[in-house]
C-alpha cells in the first residue's frame, strides 16, 4: 500500500524536535515514501538547513501580545493551512503539540474529516503558561497513535494519560558531522578564547530542564581547581517562557566569578556546518539535563568523536553507561558535575575509552533502521482506519 505522509513541526530552527522531523523526512524519502515536510516559518524561507524533501511552510506569527497568543495564533496558522493541504496526504504526522492541535482540528472537521494522526511525543514538559498546558495534555490525547523515543517517556504516557504508545528510536547520521583542519578547529577556539583554556560545549537554552543553573555552578568549581574551561553554549531558547530563570541564573554569575563573554560564551542558533565544527573543536560534551525526550545531541556528539558528560536520568540509561561511553554524574549536583568533567578534560586514556564506547552506540541508531519502523506504523494506521 503506497501512501503519502506530511512530517509536522511547528518551526524551521534546530531544535530538537525540528531536527528529528527533518532527518526522518529524508529518510523516509530515501525508502521510497511520497513525504513532505510542513512547518510554521517564512512562507519563502527554508529549514535551518538545504533538504530533499518536498517543503511547505505557512506563516508563523510575528508577534503576538503574549505566548497564549502566540501558542492560539501558530494552532490557527498551521489548521487552516492543512485545510488547504489535507486532499494531497493520506497521513498527518506531529512532532509537537502545536501541530498536533492543528492535525486533529483539520481531522475532525476540514474538508476531508478522518485523516489519521500520529503523534511522537518527544518528552512531556513542565509548563506554566496555562495555553501550553492545555496544548501539550490534548496533543497527547487526541492523536489517533502516539510514538515516543524511550522506554522511559512510554511507562509515562501510559501512567499519567492512558495511553499506549510505540517506542521507535532516534536516529544519527553518522557522516554529518566530519572532521575539520587543525587550522578550523583553533580558529574556533581562539574565538572564544579558547586557545589557552579547554573548551567545554553545550547545546540548548538556559532552562531548568537543561541543568544549566548546576552547570554553571560546575564552572565555578572548576575554576577554582586551576583548569579554567570556557563554557561555549550553542542554541536559543524554546517556545516555552523561562526568561526568570535565565534572568536568575545570569544574573547569579558574579556571585560564581563567572563573566559572561568570558568564562561563559553564547553564540545562539548556528548553521549546521558551524555546529559540527564546534563538535569537532571542543574538548568535552557538558550536557546534565534533568530532563529529556531521549536526548539527541548525546549521540551527535559521540558520532563526532566529543566525550559526553551527562547525566543519571532514565532516558539516558537506556543507551549510556557511566565510564564506558559517557559520565553520567547524579542530576541537579554541580560537585559531581564539576567532578565528571574535570576527569575528562585531564585524563586522556578515559577520552579515548569514552570515544571508543560512542562509537559502538552510534551504529545502533540509523535513521534508515528508524524510518522503517515508522513505515509500519504508518501501514497499521491507515490499514486500521481511524478509530
Amino acid at each position: 500500500m503506497s501512501f503519502r505522509v506530511a512530517i509536522l513541526t511547528y518551526s524551521t530552527k534546530p531544535r530538537g524536535g525540528v531536527v528529528h522531523a527533518l532527518s526522518l523526512a529524508e529518510a523516509l524519502l530515501a525508502r521510497g515514501v511520497d513525504v513532505r515536510l510542513v512547518g510554521l516559518g517564512p512562507e519563502d524561507g527554508h529549514f535551518y538547513r538545504p533538504t530533499s524533501v518536498p517543503v511547505t511552510l505557512f506563516p508563523a506569527p510575528e508577534s503576538a501580545d503574549s505566548l497564549d497568543d502566540k501558542v492560539f495564533a501558530s494552532v490557527d496558522s498551521m489548521a487552516t493551512g492543512l485545510a488547504e493541504l489535507i486532499g494531497e496526504v493520506d497521513l498527518l504526522h506531529s512532532q509537537d503539540c502545536i501541530t498536533a492541535r492543528a492535525a486533529t482540528r483539520v481531522r475532525d472537521s476540514g474538508p476531508h474529516p478522518g485523516i489519521p494522526v500520529v503523534r511522537t511525543v518527544h518528552h512531556v514538559d513542565d509548563f506554566t503558561t496555562k495555553a501550553l498546558i492545555h496544548c501539550q495534555r490534548q496533543a497527547i490525547l487526541e492523536p489517533d497513535r502516539l510514538l515516543v523515543v524511550s522506554e522511559h517517556w512510554r511507562g509515562i504516557l501510559h501512567e499519567e494519560y492512558g495511553r499506549p504508545s510505540d517506542v521507535v528510536r532516534n536516529g544519527v547520521d553518522p557522516n554529518r558531522f566530519p572532521p575539520i583542519d587543525d587550522a578550523r578547529r583553533a580558529a574556533l577556539r581562539a574565538s572564544v578564547g579558547g586557545d589557552t583554556r579547554p573548551v567545554l560545549l553545550t547545546v540548548g537554552g538556559i532552562e531548568p530542564r537543561k541543568g544549566t543553573r548546576e552547570l554553571f555552578e560546575a564552572l565555578a568549581q572548576l575554576q577554582g581547581t586551576g583548569l579554567d574551561p570556557v563554557l561555549v553554549m550553542l542554541g536559543g531558547h524554546s517556545f516555552q517562557d523561562y526568561s526568570a530563570y535565565r534572568e536568575a541564573t545570569l544574573a547569579a554569575l558574579p556571585q560564581l566569578g563567572l563573566q559572561l563573554g568570558r568564562d561563559i560564551i553564547q553564540l545562539g542558533t548556528v548553521d549546521d556546518e558551524t555546529l559540527g565544527a564546534w563538535f569537532r573543536a571542543a574538548d568535552a560534551l557538558a550536557f546534565p539535563s534533568t530532563k529529556e525526550g531521549f536526548g539527541l545531541v548525546v549521540l551527535e556528539a559521540m558520532a563526532a568523536d566529543l566525550p559526553v558528560v551527562a547525566s543519571d536520568i532514565p532516558v539516558f540509561r537506556e543507551f549510556l553507561v557511566d565510564g564506558d561511553n559517557a559520565l553520567l554524574p547524579a542530576v541537579g549536583q554541580a560537585t559531581q558535575i564539576a567532578s565528571a568533567l574535570a576527569r575528562v578534560l585531564t585524563d586522556d586514556g578515559l577520552r579515548r575509552r569514552l570515544i571508543a564506547g560512542g562509537h559502538r552506540v552510534v551504529p545502533r541508531y540509523g535513521w534508515s533502521a528508524s524510518a522503517g519502523r515508522h513505515i509500519e506504523i504508518y501501514h497499521e494506521v491507515l490499514a486500521a482506519g481511524r478509530h
